[in-house]
């Protein structure tokens, strides 16, 4: 699946359909380069999936856990130098299906992710103007 967002509110509302349909166990791994929008879609997702509160990105604490209709397992893993840093918080426990995981940056440990995955590629191209992004939905990692 592919969509087109002109700006910052239609990636949020894009992430919020997608939220609003979301099932417990589905995992989504963003893609993109800094600054591309990927807290803004996580954001949308999250507010889909009924969170009321605040969400940014986990940065410095690698995981952020949200309650909606769902528990939200929100990652970012830009900082990850070792994947065994992730076993030490319950990585594998977070994806076990008792909830839903956002991984920020997932292709830093592309290995450790279930062939299951949904794969979201944001880009932005800025000849088509500077809040221009492609949205790309992939089943699997097909960019291996």
């Amino acid at each position: 699946m592919e969509w087109i967002s002109k700006s910052e509110e239609e990636s949020y509302q894009l992430a919020f359909r997608l939220g609003q349909k979301a099932q417990k166990g589905e995992i989504y791994c963003l893609e993109g380069d800094l600054g591309v929008g990927k807290t803004v879609f996580a954001k949308g997702f999250a507010k889909g999936l009924g969170v009321s509160e605040n969400v940014d990105s986990p940065t410095f604490t690698i995981v952020k856990e949200y309650q909606g209709r769902e528990k939200l397992y929100h990652f970012d893993l830009y900082r990850i130098v070792d994947p065994e840093e992730l076993w030490e918080i319950g990585f594998q426990d977070m994806l076990s299906g008792e909830g839903i995981a956002l991984m920020e940056w997932a292709s830093q440990v592309r290995e450790d992710i279930p062939p299951e995955a949904k794969w979201i590629y944001i880009e932005k191209d800025l000849s088509q103007g500077f809040s221009f992004r492609k949205i790309r939905m992939e089943d699997s990692d097909e960019e291996k």
